[in-house]
């Protein structure tokens, strides 16, 4: 049963940035944000109904961020720690240094929606001086296919992550049926477990998760630590090398009706689904790109919101092959992410580099490592009161040119496969509950 419940942003208590504390130490993982080849943003675009009035935005803004300390609050060097920052609290904040409205000649802009894409790339060559606040918002006033406006927001890592941000721009939020109200989600009312599975059986279960939990935990964190010390390598594709810090951001809707109905269909979840489509995508885009030899070598087998930086990571396999039976793809998928969620390898890959921060030093952290070109949010977008951009599931592509010098065509590719796996799951027939 989903019951609704308002969104509220929770402070925490053990964090000292919003008890105020003046001068206390970044956290490890903040800290390590700042290394010269960790230099971490968060951006955000979001699309505007209407043009933008500057100074309604910053009128706002002292409402809403400026109430944050972290959004008030410099990144200044602590003498009593050999290369260690601390925060302290900017008593004013010159708004007109965060927020940017660039003067556009609307009449010489032949593609709106590629100079946002533009825009947005460059700001990912540069980075917010550390003499101020490390946030800055930027407003464009462009029409687009999707928006009357864009406005995009830059935050460095270092002042929290994605779901603490998230957070505090839902609970800055109102409802348009009722703008006095915070918004409200769907929560699911947890049941109370029958008698039945209180009895012999039920604890025989629950041992056995337990059992697997700690099994599939061990298997995971093994190969989490094997492959970080480059035991065990990846298969080479074209996708993989050193990123740069340029990147560019492309993105691409499907209905989300269409995804529902896959996931009911084939009894899965919605990250089950995307999952799937992302490992179909990614076959679909390297096949069309470099043909079949590479092909050939690829396809071997082998809650409470809290602000701060609580990042965990795991290792996801992506099998790069093209299927007779797109639907193979999604039983993959769930498969995998089944026995992920069935692990504590997230859990493990958070605490330990705060132990290795702690005992070796941010600097003992840099070692040569390979990552993927690309990496891949899916963003629900919610547009309440607005048809026609309501009810979508959006692919978000952060790329690397250099890489992926055409995120339009993987994009293509991710919207075809996801045709493709819808068809086949209509193929097998609706169900029947």
């Amino acid at each position: 049963m989903e019951v609704l419940k308002p969104i509220e942003l929770k402070l925490d208590v053990e964090d000292p940035i919003q008890n105020c504390e003046e001068g206390l130490p970044l956290s490890p993982i903040a800290r390590l944000c700042h290394q010269p080849d960790s230099r971490i943003y968060i951006i955000v675009m979001i699309g505007m109904k209407t043009k933008m009035n500057p100074e309604v935005i910053k009128a706002s803004l002292v409402h809403i961020f400026l109430k944050q300390p972290r959004f008030c609050s410099l990144q200044v060097e602590d003498e009593t720690v050999k290369g260690g920052l601390k925060w302290v609290n900017q008593k004013e904040v010159n708004l007109d240094n965060h927020v940017i409205v660039p003067n556009l000649d609307i009449n010489n802009i032949e593609s709106p929606d590629k100079f946002v894409e533009d825009y947005v790339s460059n700001l990912s060559k540069t980075g917010i001086k550390m003499s101020m606040p490390m946030w800055d918002i930027h407003l464009l006033n462009l029409k687009t296919t999707d928006a009357e406006s864009v406005a995009v927001f830059r935050v460095h890592h270092s002042l929290g992550d994605g779901i603490s941000l998230m957070s505090l721009f839902l609970a800055c939020t109102r409802k348009i049926s009722s703008p006095n109200e915070p918004p409200t989600i769907p929560m699911v009312k947890k049941v109370n477990p029958s008698k039945s599975s209180r009895g012999f059986w039920g604890k025989f279960i629950k041992l056995w998760l337990v059992i697997l939990l700690f099994w599939n935990t061990l298997v995971d964190v093994s190969m989490f630590i094997a492959t970080s010390l480059s035991l065990l390598n990846d298969t080479k594709t074209p996708l993989k090398g050193p990123l740069s810090q340029t990147r560019r951001f492309v993105r691409r809707s499907v209905s989300l009706d269409d995804v529902k109905l896959v996931k009911n269909t084939m009894n899965t979840t919605i990250n089950d689904v995307m999952q799937a489509v992302t490992q179909a995508g990614l076959s679909r885009y390297l096949n069309r790109k470099y043909g079949v030899l590479e092909l050939d070598v690829m396809m071997k087998k082998g809650s409470k919101a809290r602000w701060g930086n609580k990042m965990g990571y795991l290792f996801y396999p992506f099998t790069i092959a093209l299927r007779d039976d797109p639907i193979d793809c999604l039983r993959e998928a769930k498969a995998t992410m089944d026995r992920k969620k069935a692990s504590l390898e997230a859990s493990f890959s958070y605490f330990s580099p705060k132990c290795f921060i702690k005992f070796g030093g941010v600097k003992g952290q840099k070692k040569k490592s390979v990552f993927w070109a690309i990496q891949w949010p899916i963003l629900l977008q919610v547009a309440m009161g607005h048809p026609p951009y309501a009810n979508k599931i959006t692919f978000i592509l952060s790329v690397d040119e250099g890489i992926i010098p055409d995120p339009n065509q993987l994009c293509d590719d991710l919207e075809e496969s996801f045709s493709l796996i819808k068809s086949a799951a209509i193929a097998k027939g609706m169900p029947t509950n």
